[in-house]
């Protein structure tokens, strides 16, 4: 669920870096949009939020309808600087990449796609799956010492998971570490992503030098007594050592955190970089189509390249 990012989710003016605050639960909604052929809430990047910790960007896909032969139907399209962190709650997606990947994953499963310098890929329909899609396509950014590098793709079958607080729930731990369990997926930067898989009121841990946030995918948690439902983003800030959730009914909310990001980021279309000259090199190698992304083995359509937002007119932007 590939971007892309525009002014709409936030300012590209000028690179920055995030603003971690000390623990609050700061509310924004989400904005919706078509990407592909599903529609998504985007939680991140808001504007005044654009990172907590690596994390830079979260779809939340679905619920939606998809066939053997129609489900996302994004066709091949770049990224520079960033990974794909792919979770489904529902549903089959086949990720295809410029690497030669070629991986149905399924609810449990992890996708996670490297970028490096320069990749390319697709979501496409299965060919064989029926019924209901839903999940979360989540980036995180690069650091310097591996933004350069060469790109990867890892799937992960199984990922450890541990009850909370007795009856109250589980843990699914995605990237990073969180309660005892380590996740084998790789991460450029401290982080961490967890899906709370919640039946009761739970406390989880933290680490009081992270900053976190909450996305709740299905029903509802409270912080603090308040509310916090799907299509928003709820920031926690760092400095705390624990969190107690309220949950009255089934919820599954993506807790996400880490160190914070250090580098300023530039993000436009489906790049993350830190300076105009990059963005433009990126556009300019997919808009004429060099080697520089690879091939994508899809018979979707590539999806055009979008000239950046200081690179239009001013009636286009």
């Amino acid at each position: 669920m590939s971007g892309p990012v525009s002014t709409v989710d936030a300012p590209v003016d000028q690179a920055d870096s995030g603003h971690p605050e000390p623990p609050c639960l700061e509310v924004s909604d989400s904005r919706e949009a078509t990407v592909g052929a599903i529609r998504v809430r985007r939680a991140l990047p808001r504007r005044g939020r654009r990172t907590v910790g690596a994390w830079c960007f979260a779809d939340h896909m679905g619920p939606a309808d998809v066939t053997e032969n129609s489900g996302l139907d994004i066709g091949p399209h770049p990224h520079i600087g960033l990974q794909t962190v792919t979770w489904l709650t529902d549903g089959q997606v086949l990720h295809r990449d410029s690497l030669g990947s070629e991986q149905v994953i399924k609810p449990g499963q992890l996708n996670l796609m490297t970028s490096g310098s320069a990749v390319s890929h697709a979501e496409e329909a299965t060919g064989h799956y029926r019924g209901t899609l839903e999940g979360i396509q989540m980036w995180t950014a690069l650091p310097e010492a591996t933004r350069h590098g060469a790109p990867a793709f890892e799937h992960h079958a199984e990922l450890p998971r541990a009850d909370l607080d007795g009856q109250a729930g589980a843990a699914t731990v995605l990237i990073g570490d969180f309660g005892g369990l380590t996740s084998p997926a790789r991460h450029d930067t401290p982080l961490v992503g967890v899906e709370l898989d919640l039946r009761a009121p739970a406390t989880v841990p933290l680490r009081p030098d992270w900053e976190y946030a909450l996305v709740v995918l299905q029903g509802a948690v409270a912080v603090h007594g308040q509310p916090l439902h799907p299509g928003r983003l709820g920031y926690l800030g760092e400095g705390r050592d624990e969190l107690p959730l309220d949950v009255r009914e089934p919820t599954r909310v993506m807790l996400l955190g880490g160190e914070p990001f250090p580098e300023p980021i530039l993000m436009w279309w489906n790049f993350v970089g830190r300076d105009r000259e990059e963005i433009d090199a990126a556009y300019a190698s997919w808009a004429r189509q060099d080697d520089r992304f690879g091939r994508v083995a899809s018979s979707l359509p590539l999806i055009p390249a979008k000239a950046p937002f200081w690179q239009q007119a001013p009636g286009n932007r």
